[in-house]
């Protein structure tokens, strides 16, 4: 597991919207170290992250 870099407490993480994301659609492919992962978008407005 990648240890990660501390940052400043004031600094704000970056913000994504989830649309660009999906291109518009419900469901993105995200990788972390080698593996995908699934987000998508639930009929209620939901978001859910599957391996």
């Amino acid at each position: 597991m990648p240890e990660w870099p501390q940052q400043p407490q004031t600094q704000t993480p970056p913000v994504h919207d989830v649309y660009s994301l999906t291109r518009g659609g419900t469901l993105a492919q995200i990788l972390l170290d080698g593996k995908t992962y699934q987000l998508r978008i639930t009929r209620a407005g939901k978001l859910i992250l599957t391996k």
